[in-house]
């Protein structure tokens, strides 16, 4: 069966670095489609469709095009909007009006769950249409996918910094701590341990959300560690929860700040890593304690780009558009590793996908809970690409002292 109408493509959620790739593939692929008569980008996702704020991008070069795919952040602007049934059916009744057929949806699982009900939408009206999720999320926390388009090129950003901080907090030793974004998911802060070449790099603690947080043990941990060393370098997920499930950074503030979908927000504030800071200093006397928040930085980096992400980005979105017009499928696509390295794309039931969030496997994380396995790095380096480097060290032998001789003994 062969549908002939308009596409319609949005971008959801928080930008990455490699968003934009999948919007070309399927831009790209679409227009390829001769029953296909326009292909729309809808400004600020799902809000723009409601207010019918389209760009042709049937006009769009196909040169200017492939520059926007490896520009980062989303070229289409995005929304945290999120749709209940009766603002689907604003969405469904604006996408009807236009004789849209297609309709394609880059975002996370809260987008998938979009997609859902708007597919809906359209089997209760009878109106023949196909709706696609497109993956996209630094979390990496999409349910069936192996892994997600913009993890890789975030997590590779984290591991090169972590990679500096390791190198930093080693000329000059202290405390320092570095806090990444993961509300439920840990994979992104995970990540840091790509630094840890030589026995003794950090980071040397890396706390998950996945694991509850104790702040006794925390100030042990680092005890020991700086006793150790003489240094500790920590990452930290900023959505690390107590015994309870409860997140940390909320009880640092009194007026807690909540986005459309009900989430907390965690990103805006460098609160949980002065607390982590302070502790050490109080409790542990250790006078040379640092914080870092990474916040954005780690979204849509320019320069800091996994090229492995960059292809599967686009090959997500030129999947999603032949599923739809060439198969007349619904669904969302999920990436699949296949071999070590090769991955395969399905069409997955959207209901697989909406609204759910995939954490860290417990063989990814270490026994103690404060560092991960080899397991994770094997999974992770793919994805991080081919040109991540390491650090070196000096190793040449230390010249031999003649006015402090003793010293030496």
């Amino acid at each position: 069966m062969k549908l002939d109408g308009k596409v319609v493509v949005a971008q959801g959620g928080g930008p990455t670095a490699v968003i934009n790739q999948s919007l070309v593939g399927v831009v790209l692929e679409s227009r390829k489609f001769e029953q296909v008569s326009k292909v729309y980008g809808a400004i600020n996702g799902v809000a723009g469709i409601v207010n019918e704020d389209f760009l042709d991008l049937t006009q769009e070069t196909t040169h200017n095009l492939e520059q926007v795919a490896v520009t980062p952040s989303s070229a289409l602007f995005s929304t945290r909007d999120k749709p209940d049934v009766k603002y689907c059916k604003e969405i469904f009744n604006v996408l009807k009006a236009h004789d849209v057929r297609y309709f394609f949806y880059i975002g996370g699982n809260d987008s998938a769950d979009t997609v859902r009900i708007v597919n809906e939408q359209a089997e209760q009206s009878d109106y023949e249409f196909r709706a696609i999720h497109i993956p996209k999320t630094i979390d990496n926390d999409l349910m069936v996918n192996d892994h997600t388009p913009g993890y890789g090129s975030a997590a590779k950003f984290v591991a090169q910094a972590f990679i500096g901080l390791n190198l930093d907090n080693r000329a000059l030793p202290g405390v320092h701590i570095g806090v990444i974004m993961g509300r439920n998911a840990g994979f992104l802060t995970a990540a840091s341990s790509i630094a840890q070449k030589y026995p003794d790099d950090g980071p040397h603690l890396i706390y998950l959300p996945e694991r509850p947080f104790n702040v006794e043990q925390y100030l042990s941990d680092v005890k020991r560690i700086y006793e150790k060393y003489g240094r500790c370098l920590i990452a930290v997920s900023e959505g690390i929860v107590n015994e309870k499930g409860e997140p940390i950074a909320l009880g640092l503030t009194k007026n807690v700040e909540k986005d459309a979908h009900g989430n907390a927000i965690l990103s805006g504030t460098g609160a949980l890593g002065d607390l982590l800071a302070n502790l050490v200093k109080e409790k542990l006397n250790i006078k040379r304690v640092r914080s870092d928040t990474f916040g954005y930085l780690q979204r849509s980096f320019f320069g800091c780009v996994s090229d492995v992400d960059q292809h599967e980005a686009r090959e997500v979105g030129e999947k999603a558009a032949q599923f739809a017009i060439w198969h007349n499928i619904d669904g969302s696509i999920t990436i699949h590793r296949t071999g070590d390295y090769s991955v395969d794309y399905r069409i997955t039931p959207l209901g697989q996908v909406a609204a759910k969030t995939k954490l860290m496997p417990d063989e990814f994380i270490s026994k103690e809970g404060t560092n991960v396995t080899t397991a994770f790095k094997s999974y992770l380096r793919p994805l991080l690409g081919s040109d991540l480097h390491s650090a070196h060290r000096l190793r040449a032998p230390r010249a031999p002292k003649i006015l402090r001789a003793e010293d030496q003994e």
